[in-house]
């Protein structure tokens, strides 16, 4: 991918929910080709009707996209858009031989993914990003975009600083807020150290953020505490005031999706964000008491 930024891309999207489906129709609207990947209905009805959004930020909209089951041709990049619970289930869908000299580009929760990628791809391809906003899927190929912003992080310790450069151009002109991190860890746990409080208090207690950093406030600024410390075990600074500061200034209504999951009953991803703070704690012999019990207590509610 050596095109400028004035070139127009081929981007597949594996996953095309509220975060691919979002950066699907955004890309579509700015003039590039987008391929999404899913299961058959759902690909026959993005086919049909194209992404309709309706967001805070863009307004309503709607982008034609192309849709299939798997990946079949090149692309330039290919948004790995999936929960962490589907995508050892959907990686069949992109094969290492059609992903070719593609960037992968996983927008998953937690740290532990890049690994998993990185041995079935290229490693010098697979490019992890973060994205801060909250957008829903509320039925195929139509979308809800709550927050006014969308916030992305692309990183990649060993993909060329160009690529990453001429990517986050193209989604910055589609309208998001992309910036390439300079240190794949920082940016990895910096998402972390925000994701993991807000999606274990809310989904263990059942209540919006506001009500979560109210109600719960010592757990939330002792979540807080105990993910920075594992994140700067792990080589990434954390600033614990700077979290909770973000929490304050998001809106009160706002949700994790992980507490949507629960609500809708579908699976979460505690192993993912839970279960990977869990483990980086262990491994650097960092004690996260109040972590450890929510994720206990979740887990014995049958998530």
């Amino acid at each position: 991918m050596n095109q400028s930024v004035t070139t127009k891309l081929t981007v597949a999207v594996l996953g095309p929910g509220g975060i691919g489906g979002l950066l699907a129709a955004l890309l579509s609207r700015s003039g590039h080709r987008v391929i999404c990947l899913a299961r058959q209905d759902t690909a026959d009805t993005l086919r049909r009707d194209g992404i309709t959004v309706h967001s805070r930020q863009y307004g309503d909209f709607t982008a034609a996209v192309e849709a299939d089951t798997e990946l079949r041709e090149p692309v330039d990049a290919c948004l790995i858009t999936v929960k962490h619970t589907a995508l050892d289930a959907a990686l069949p869908q992109v094969p290492p031989a059609a992903v070719g000299d593609a960037l992968v580009v996983p927008f998953l929760n937690g740290v532990e993914h890049p690994a998993a990628l990185r041995a079935r791809y290229r490693p010098d391809l697979v490019a992890p990003a973060v994205i801060r906003t909250e957008s829903t899927r509320v039925a195929p190929g139509v979308i809800e975009h709550g927050s006014p912003f969308i916030e992305l992080d692309l990183a990649g310790d060993a993909v060329p600083r160009a690529r990453l450069d001429v990517l986050a151009g193209h989604l910055s002109a589609a309208g998001t807020t992309a910036r390439v991190a300079g240190d794949e860890t920082a940016a990895l746990w910096a998402k972390m150290v925000f994701l993991a409080p807000f999606a274990l208090l809310t989904t263990r207690y059942g209540v919006p953020l506001g009500t979560a950093r109210t109600r719960h406030r010592d757990e939330l600024e002792a979540l807080v505490a105990e993910t920075a410390a594992v994140s700067r075990a792990c080589g990434a600074p954390a600033d614990p005031a700077q979290a909770l500061a973000r929490y304050d200034a998001f809106p009160a209504a706002t949700k994790s999706s992980m507490q949507r999951d629960a609500e809708a009953g579908r699976p979460l991803e505690l192993d993912a964000i839970g279960g990977a703070l869990l483990r980086a704690a262990d491994r650097h012999g960092v004690p996260v008491p109040v972590t450890e019990r929510l994720v206990r207590e979740l887990r014995a509610a049958g998530h």
